[in-house]
């Protein structure tokens, strides 16, 4: 008879498993909204990866964005290719910088707090990356236009996951990490 320890990492690992689901639906979704502009991206896909800061540990956590970033390269063809590394070093940094923020700001910073920290960390890794990469010192031309994206964007995933948050049913029932405290 399976007792609730035996059953828990399993259950872990699907939830897991969802969330990277989630964020491959998210991307996908994501690819048919037209852009303003050709690398601007809302970032639907770290929605998950958000919302995942409250749920998971940091391991669950890192393997999460491992999913994302390995299942979009392969989706989108890149998965041997330079764009793969700058989504995998701007969802690391972003990633991390969530983290860092949620853990250290516990209930004195929300969803859009934590969602812009995330968005700031990922553009700024794609730049310093496009420094020594493409185009070195001329980075600095598009580095403003970048950096205003991702404020905007960050601020609307923010809202977005906040929203998401206070209202879904569902997300109120997920069991919840030691850091879980939102909104």
């Amino acid at each position: 008879m399976n007792t609730v320890q035996d059953t828990a990492p399993v259950d872990r690992q699907n939830l897991i498993a969802f969330f990277a689901s989630l964020c491959l639906f998210l991307s996908a979704v994501e690819y048919v909204i037209p852009k303003p502009l050709p690398f601007m991206r809302l970032g639907l896909a770290n929605m998950p990866i958000l919302l995942g800061l409250y749920i998971f540990n940091r391991k669950e956590l890192s393997l999460l964005v491992l999913f994302k970033v390995l299942g979009q390269g392969f989706i989108t063809g890149t998965l041997f290719s330079y764009i793969f590394l700058f989504s995998a070093a701007g969802s690391f940094a972003s990633a991390f910088a969530m983290l860092i923020l949620h853990r250290a700001g516990k209930k004195h910073i929300g969803p859009v707090g934590i969602s812009l920290a995330g968005a700031l960390a990922n553009t700024a890794a794609q730049i310093l990356l496009s420094h020594f990469m493409l185009f070195g010192d001329a980075v600095r031309y598009i580095a403003p236009v970048l950096l205003i994206s991702g404020f905007v964007t960050g601020l609307c995933l923010g809202f977005i996951t906040g929203a998401f948050a206070s209202r879904s049913k569902w997300f109120a029932l997920l069991p919840k990490n030691a850091y879980a405290e939102l909104l």
